[in-house]
């Protein structure tokens, strides 16, 4: 594959063509099996990353961090407290101003303007680490995962239970790029942002996936190939942790779940976990699970991403 990518922004897979994914999945794949051979690319050597974090994360800093390393550059982190972004200084001049002194940036934030923002007024790639409304790093690894374990992505069927938050838009639109079916089980009040969902059906109408959003897990279940879930109190909402868990108890992975599932189905979760809320300890420590693999491959898909974007 020969897609130059370099200077792109990954702010959301709206904006990507699946040849641009692939591109990334097929780097991600070279550059894990270098890694176990001990062979590191430092493509990067002399380049840094800004990592810009209003909202915490372990696998996010961790994985850009250790990456960057291994790719022979280095990173920054910048915490809230360290920046004036959107106070005492405008996003976009923020973005300006860091592109100044490197060669990339990832934030980690709430709101998807102050992603846009940023990227409007950098010159260097400015890559969307989460925020409230999409995740486009956690579902690269997730394709990554799925390819790995089932050799193909296409023609593939994944059930999403769960809160339809920003990993459900990004899985929906990752899912609909590259023909795999995404089912999301959802009860009223907590399902996908509608736009979002008709966008990655128009995706998916050239791709031969189907997006569909439904009231039960038992039926979003049935015969898929990939079951998924996320918590369901994310970080910043927990003014509404109560309404949430009453809301979301049938929307459970559970054992009963997963039976409707394949029969070689596969557990996946962004993690943190929270067990016997989102999920029972039983799938998520079972051995359809692949939830570590899927986290171990945040490092690999983004190493693949800032090799090609920077």
């Amino acid at each position: 594959m020969a897609i130059d990518l370099k200077g792109k922004d990954l702010l959301s897979l709206r904006d990507w063509s699946a040849e641009e994914i692939w591109q990334v999945l097929k780097t991600a794949e070279y550059l894990k099996m270098c890694h176990y051979a001990g062979k590191e690319n430092e493509v990067l050597k002399g380049k840094t990353l800004a990592m810009i974090f209003t909202k915490p994360s372990t696998r996010t800093r961790v994985s850009f961090e250790v990456g960057m390393t291994q790719l022979g550059g280095h990173a920054l982190y910048l915490s809230a407290s360290d920046l004036q972004l959107g106070r005492g200084e405008t996003v976009a001049d923020t973005g300006k101003v860091l592109s100044r002194y490197v060669n990339g940036i990832m934030i980690r934030t709430y709101k998807q303007n102050d992603v846009e923002g940023l990227a409007a007024g950098a010159s260097v790639p400015v890559i969307n680490g989460l925020t409230d409304d999409f995740h486009p790093c956690q579902v690269l690894a997730d394709l990554l995962t799925i390819y790995e374990k089932k050799g193909r992505i296409s023609g593939l069927r994944l059930s999403y239970i769960g809160d339809g938050n920003n990993m459900t838009h990004s899985l929906m639109l990752g899912g609909a790029k590259l023909g795999m079916s995404v089912a999301c089980a959802s009860p009223a009040g907590f399902r996908p942002d509608p736009a979002v969902v008709e966008t990655a059906r128009l995706a998916a109408a050239s791709t031969g996936a189907e997006i569909a959003v439904v009231e039960s897990a038992l039926e979003a279940a049935s015969g898929a190939d990939i079951v998924y879930t996320d918590v369901f109190v994310s970080m910043g909402q927990d003014a509404e942790r109560e309404r949430k868990l009453k809301a979301l108890a049938d929307h459970q992975v559970t054992e009963a779940v997963m039976a409707r599932a394949s029969a070689n189905a596969i557990f996946m979760h962004c993690l943190p976990a929270h067990r016997g809320e989102e999920v029972t300890a039983g799938v998520i420590d079972g051995p359809q699970s692949v939830v570590f693999d899927e986290a171990e491959n945040r490092l690999h898909a983004q190493k693949a991403l800032m090799a090609l974007v920077m």
